[in-house]
């Protein structure tokens, strides 16, 4: 009996340590709190104090195109409470349920020939479902590496890397303020996310993945796709410049975006070139135009003031306007070879 009874307390204690042990769940409370945690481990959507190793049903995925940011690694994160799902939806983002958290990292290497070596993460910002929408929370990293912070003000974070094709790059990295997070994620003056839609998802395996983990109510497999935008072999010319516009471009350039005073729409679902800027004159002349008819002019894209905007550094001419410091190379290469390539009626024929 007495050796019964002594199992029956080990097995107790056994039961109990690996309770103890278990890691602490993500910090639901925390996330539905008005006021935002101060440091980014209150929420724990990791379980290591760096946020290299996230937490249950905290999940990451990747966008079949990007949004460029001076050439940063980005390390993104869905987390959708315990019960509750996404609702599928094939033309846009998914319907969040409250609760959700999108998460995404900004980060350099060392050297970006070798992305996976001496990473610094430099910022990582919140998007938070909250019953009244969603709310925009920037958390800066310290320069240990241990913590992040939340800095509603914004920061800027001196960084120096080499880039890709070997330059060394310096610049002072601008962390957005709450209300500078508008300048990109409005919709009809609200807060609402932009990358994680079924066409920017769908790699073969990331909606399946979503909807197998709970966090997706489906994935139906005619599900929507965007190619990469610089990888020749996952679609035309054609449909990779407008995968580029739809994610660089489109959360203003829309009818209900921050830019619709412009006239363009560069969102996928538009279907009409002169909406994309084909033969279209600026609404307002000035020196972003630089002098140049129309934002595309076929074949030509030395005279196209969409390109020229995109070769600028100058804040005051340059687009995208907020993000980026730098010249995205190889989205002005693409943008040159699909301008070129276009028709009379701004369509290309090139593969």
């Amino acid at each position: 009996m007495r050796r019964l009874l002594f199992i029956a307390a080990i097995a107790a204690l056994t039961c109990v340590s690996a309770i103890a042990s278990a890691p602490a769940p993500v910090n639901d409370a925390a996330i539905a709190n008005a006021s935002p945690a101060r440091l980014l481990s209150d929420y724990r959507l990791f379980l290591d104090a760096g946020a290299r190793t996230p937490n249950a049903r905290v999940i990451g995925y990747a966008l079949n195109t990007a949004l460029y940011s001076d050439g940063a690694l980005k390390f993104r994160y869905v987390y959708v409470p315990e019960g509750a799902q996404a609702e599928y939806n094939a033309d846009g983002v998914f319907a969040f349920p409250i609760g959700t958290v999108l998460v995404k990292t900004f980060a350099i290497a060392a050297d970006m020939r070798q992305p996976n070596e001496n990473v610094r993460f430099i910022e990582t910002r919140l998007l938070i479902r909250r019953e009244a929408g969603w709310v925009a929370l920037p958390y800066v990293w310290n320069e240990a590496q241990t913590e992040a912070q939340l800095s509603v003000v914004g920061a800027d974070a001196p960084i120096s890397f080499t880039d890709e094709d070997g330059a060394a790059i310096a610049l002072d990295w601008a962390v957005p303020n709450v209300n500078d997070c508008r300048g990109c994620h409005a919709r009809n003056g609200e807060i609402v996310p932009i990358g994680p839609s079924a066409r920017n998802l769908n790699d073969g395996d990331q909606l399946h993945g979503w909807a197998a983990a709970g966090v997706l109510n489906r994935a139906p497999e005619d599900a929507p796709r965007v190619p990469d935008a610089y990888d020749p072999a996952s679609g035309t010319l054609e449909a990779r410049a407008r995968a580029y516009l739809d994610v660089n471009c489109a959360h203003c350039h829309n009818p209900a975006g921050p830019a619709h005073t412009s006239g363009l729409d560069l969102s996928w679902a538009q279907t009409d070139p002169a909406l994309w800027g084909v033969r279209k004159r600026p609404v307002a002349a000035g020196r972003g135009s630089a002098g140049y008819e129309f934002s595309i002019e076929p074949g030509h894209p030395e005279r196209s003031i969409l390109l020229s905007r995109m070769e600028s550094t100058d804040p005051g001419v340059m687009m995208p306007e907020l993000g980026r410091q730098l010249r995205d190379e190889r989205a002005l290469a693409l943008m040159r070879d699909w301008i070129a390539s276009m028709d009379a009626a701004g369509r290309s024929a090139a593969p």
